[in-house]
């Protein structure tokens, strides 16, 4: 049996998954805000209760935000900062005893999910990606996460947003000191901010959506100019790894309309015939648990 641990800023949540993929057991608790010492006691702590609930000793994958440096060996690039610089792997291997624990990033375990038993099962290249609070995304060829030489593989979200219009330069500035990222326009707060300026008003993305469909003008002429903004960024991926299915997951995945105009709108960015472009773009089959799953996953039966 493995366990899957999608570790969060917020939360902790992990999972127990027989060889079948089937869930033996689920345990969610709050992400210790205090030090990094406690995010790691704390990880080890549902390990353990998992395993005392399967009534076995599991293999473990975590999912955790940023990356391990293939230069030296720790996290970099976590928005969860306090783990930044730190020998997770190490540090969780030693805790819990083993002499090895997979970690992966967060978003390549949302997408080996997906590929693995959701929305892109059986599809040779899956792209997930992450539109939440950030915007990230995980590469799966042939049911194994693409990591690369720098461990970014699939990090779409620190590129500029393609094709930039006159009113989009020079961009917003990005937490990553950059200006004009993707993520820096298609995140959650993003939109919601680009909303409240145009409309003078404050909504939740997915409301935004919803208030679209109702006939709010100002509210679908943003969801438009969001809608073209994915089209754009997403094409870019299409034309560098032609993925057969592009699985969306985070809170923005719940805008059901995306599913039918983003396909539409990158038809004028993609490096192809208008009417041919085979690649679905679906909304993920696990959704909320896909990166517990994900990290679960890391170790195949």
């Amino acid at each position: 049996m493995r366990i899957g641990i999608d570790l969060g800023g917020t939360k902790i949540e992990g999972i127990v998954l027989d060889d079948g993929g089937s869930e033996r057991a689920r345990l969610r608790v709050p992400t210790p805000g205090e030090s990094y010492e406690a995010t790691v006691q704390a990880v080890v702590a549902v390990v353990r209760d998992l395993e005392a609930k399967a009534g076995a000793r599991c293999r473990v994958g975590v999912g955790h935000p940023g990356a391990i440096s293939p230069a030296s060996g720790l996290i970099k690039n976590a928005n969860s900062t306090r783990l930044n610089g730190r020998p997770l792997d190490l540090d969780l291997r030693r805790a819990l005893g083993r002499d090895e624990v997979r970690l992966s990033n967060d978003a390549n375990c949302f997408a080996v999910s997906e590929a693995a038993d959701g929305a892109g099962a059986g599809a040779p290249i899956v792209f997930g990606v992450i539109l939440g609070t950030g915007v990230g995304g995980g590469i799966v060829i042939d049911g194994r996460p693409l990591v690369g030489a720098q461990a970014i593989g699939g990090e779409w979200g620190h590129n500029a947003l393609p094709l930039p219009r006159d009113d989009e330069r020079p961009g917003p500035a990005c937490y990553c000191g950059r200006r004009s990222c993707v993520e820096a326009w298609l995140s959650g707060p993003a939109f919601q901010s680009q909303f409240a300026r145009i409309a003078g008003r404050e909504l939740k993305a997915t409301d935004i959506a919803d208030a679209a469909t109702q006939g709010d003008r100002v509210a679908a002429q943003c969801f438009e100019t969001y809608c073209d903004r994915l089209a754009r960024a997403l094409a870019n991926v299409v034309n560098l790894i032609d993925p057969h299915v592009i699985v969306l997951g985070g809170g923005l995945s719940k805008m059901s309309a995306l599913y039918r105009r983003v396909p539409e709108l990158w038809k004028d960015y993609v490096f192809s015939e208008r009417d041919s472009i085979a690649t679905r773009l679906v909304p993920p089959k696990h959704g909320d648990s896909s990166g517990v799953r994900g990290a679960a996953w890391l170790w195949p039966v």
